[in-house]
């Protein structure tokens, strides 16, 4: 059964590329800009970012940042470079270590994933900075799989102005990633947010990306109940587990809620479109 089903999460990476691109440029010139800047990590899915925004922009309008930590892996910079060479965007490097080191130092019994929070965090803070700088917007780099599981570090490395592969499963991204021609040594590498040596995002997790993505397609696209996902051929108890986390993060993936206590509440009866007609 698992092998219909990863079936199902084959694209069509020719339409998904044009449709991208267009949504890019779309959006970006909508709002009065020709620029967009991203964090380029050397992972799949900035580099797959990086690729399609300089199609639907032009290279000379991408700026790319690398933003490593001191613990900050040398294949992620070669792989950020692979790309910056390839695509001939604009870029930069900003080492975030004297930016976050403070804190640690005043606060240390932080775990690991509270540093990797303030590291996302203060990443952000150098892109937005530098895109008010270069008259840019923040091109994220989400995908569907992270953003559902709430694999991500809320202000942090989901935010951005627009999301162009956040409606793409890990898998997907990297079908859509080869087509466009990101180097292999990024498509075939462990997925990794490179927070601290030897962090993988599977191995946090405690399984697979394919699992994910396939667990996913059925509960969200397919809005199979969890008796049926497990009756697919996933173990009940991942099931549970992998739907858990999609409720529990659901506040991620939402504008804060704010209260209403006016005759016209932003969110609730003050709602335009986007571009107000322009």
């Amino acid at each position: 059964m698992t092998d219909d089903i990863l079936k199902h999460l084959q694209i069509n990476t020719d339409l998904a590329r044009r449709a991208l691109a267009h949504f890019i440029r779309k959006e970006i010139t909508r709002a009065g800009f020709k620029r967009g800047m991203l964090g380029l990590s050397g992972g799949l899915d900035s580099s797959l970012v990086a690729y399609l925004a300089a199609e639907a922009l032009g290279p000379e309008n991408v700026m790319a940042l690398r933003m490593p930590y001191k613990s900050s892996s040398q294949a992620s910079l070669d792989h950020a470079q692979l790309v910056i060479d390839d695509l001939g965007i604009q870029h930069d490097t900003l080492e975030i270590t004297s930016m976050v080191e403070p804190l640690f130092e005043r606060l240390p019994d932080m775990d690991d994933n509270r540093r990797g929070n303030v590291m996302a965090r203060q990443r952000m803070i150098v892109l937005f900075d530098r895109s008010m700088a270069w008259n840019a917007l923040v091109v994220g780099t989400s995908n569907k799989t992270e953003t559902l599981l709430g694999y991500t570090t809320i202000y942090g490395d989901n935010a951005g102005a627009i999301q162009p592969i956040g409606d793409l499963y890990k898998a997907q991204v990297r079908q859509l990633a080869r087509a466009v021609g990101v180097p292999e040594a990024i498509i075939g590498k462990a997925p990794s947010a490179d927070l601290w040596p030897g962090q993988t995002d599977e191995g946090e997790l405690g399984y697979t990306y394919d699992e994910a993505d396939q667990i996913l397609y059925l509960l969200v696209d397919r809005r199979y109940s969890i008796d049926e996902t497990a009756g697919a051929g996933f173990p009940r108890p991942l099931v549970e587990r992998v739907w858990r986390t999609v409720q529990r993060t659901q506040y991620k993936r939402e504008l804060p809620v704010v209260a209403k206590v006016s005759g016209r509440t932003l969110g609730h009866d003050f709602l335009y479109l986007r571009d107000w007609g322009t």
